[in-house]
């Protein structure tokens, strides 16, 4: 495990124990817009805070809430809640999306962490994607299910068309929201399908765990799936809704 991963995992971890063991009221309030266009909450910026500390050695961050902060030839993308609504709602599918981007524009790591499950997710330029537990050093293949019978449908509720469209092809899904999170459990899931404005806060290192599976990116929408088929058979129909 690089320096920088073990950074990315003790961050999570303190994250983690504070959220289960010592969860402020004060967390909820929400504040200002962050850098990616959403309101911000204080327990977003206090993972923010969280990573910034264990991070910033590493080079400069962008950040969802605060934008940069620091600096360096290395570039840190984080997300340090992703999934915020679901965190404050008490919606157990919500963690954490970190990536590091060299000074050539090359990805060396990505960690994308699920803080109700305490599933985490690790990659490295040298390595393949790897799932493991916060507080383990247990690391191992993702787990893989071939016969997956729901996909993940990130920002369904905007696209009811495709939703119809999905349905009438017996293509079920999941809308959990968490973009991060839903790519890292790719392997496992049927597809993962994501329809809306890319962000970098969203896909940095979701994407980089993707490794070995079907991926189309296109400017509106990205799909993912461990079967070419299945991701060629819903390009088509997102291709038909624009005809």
């Amino acid at each position: 495990m690089t320096p920088f991963i073990q950074a990315c995992v003790q961050a999570n971890e303190e994250i983690s124990q504070a959220i289960e063991h010592d969860f402020l009221a004060k967390w909820y309030d929400k504040t200002e817009a962050g850098a990616g266009g959403d309101i911000s909450s204080r327990l977003d910026l206090y993972a923010e805070e969280v990573f910034v500390k264990h991070l910033s050695r590493f080079g400069r961050i962008e950040s969802e809430e605060s934008g940069i902060i620091g600096e360096g030839s290395s570039q840190i993308i984080l997300d340090p809640i992703d999934g915020s609504a679901n965190a404050m709602s008490a919606f157990p599918y919500y963690g954490s999306s970190v990536a590091m981007v060299n000074a050539q524009g090359v990805l060396e790591a990505a960690v994308v962490c699920n803080f109700a499950t305490k599933d985490i997710f690790i990659k490295t330029a040298q390595s393949k994607t790897q799932q493991g537990r916060l507080f383990s050093q247990d690391f191992h293949p993702p787990a893989v299910v071939p016969n997956a019978e729901i996909g993940l449908f990130e920002k369904a509720y905007a696209n009811p068309k495709l939703v119809a469209a999905l349905d009438r092809e017996g293509l079920k899904f999941r809308a959990p929201g968490a973009v991060a999170l839903s790519l890292a459990y790719a392997h496992s899931v049927n597809y993962v399908l994501f329809m809306g404005a890319f962000r970098i806060y969203d896909f940095a290192a979701g994407l980089a765990l993707c490794e070995g599976l079907e991926v189309i990116v296109e400017q509106d929408y990205v799909i993912v799936s461990k079967e070419k088929t299945v991701a060629d058979k819903i390009e088509v129909l997102i291709k038909g809704l624009e005809e």
